[in-house]
């Protein structure tokens, strides 16, 4: 199966194409606010070095979020559009998720803007411990492994290389069954995480 992977939800682009267990090709470029801009020339960049062309592909996995509202959207937009044109499978991801990479102990940490941060909570490939929104001085790194947007707090930022962590984490793709009812994923305030 060849997979055209997409996420545009935080302040990346990056593509990938999956055939089975290996990564053909990947591309991560940092573009926040430009990936409507750069997405369909880094698209046609992808296919070229593939050696593969755009109706090759069985199917498509997204981010779906959280992450900046038109972000999210271009991604799903994009996947919706041409699942739907081809008749192929779309999957989604959590951005968290994507980003922990598939490794235990993770936290993933993501601005989500006045003093909060989306955080999740990861102990590999499919154990979501937790998904929350909640206020940047709530947040206690523990030992994990991080991920994210660390200068919040300091440190260097750290990001996994996410063309390859579509593959990495590929077992906690989910299908989407009516692409009609597809929504971004949005995470509610509530109690702060302590770990």
């Amino acid at each position: 199966m060849l997979t055209l992977c997409i996420d545009t939800a935080y302040k990346y682009l990056s593509l990938a194409l999956i055939r089975d267990d290996q990564l053909l090709y990947g591309i991560d470029e940092e573009c926040f606010k430009h990936q409507s801009e750069m997405v369909f020339v880094k698209m046609q960049e992808l296919f070229e070095n593939a050696g593969i062309r755009p109706n090759d592909i069985d199917s498509i996995c997204i981010s779906d979020g959280p992450g900046s509202y038109t972000g999210v959207r271009i991604a799903m937009t994009i996947g919706k559009v041409i699942a739907a044109v081809n008749k192929i499978d779309l999957y989604t991801i959590s951005t968290l998720q994507l980003y922990a990479n598939g490794e235990k102990d993770t936290m993933v940490i993501l601005d989500a803007r006045a003093k909060r941060v989306y955080v999740g909570l990861y102990d590999g490939i499919d154990q979501v411990i937790k998904d929350q929104v909640c206020e940047l001085d709530k947040i206690d790194l523990g030992g994990h492994n991080l991920y994210g947007d660390l200068y919040l707090f300091e440190k260097e930022t750290r990001m996994p290389l996410i063309s390859q962590a579509f593959l990495n984490v590929r077992p906690s793709w989910h299908k989407v069954e009516n692409i009609d009812f597809i929504t971004p994923r949005y995470l509610k305030d509530n109690e702060a995480y302590h770990s």
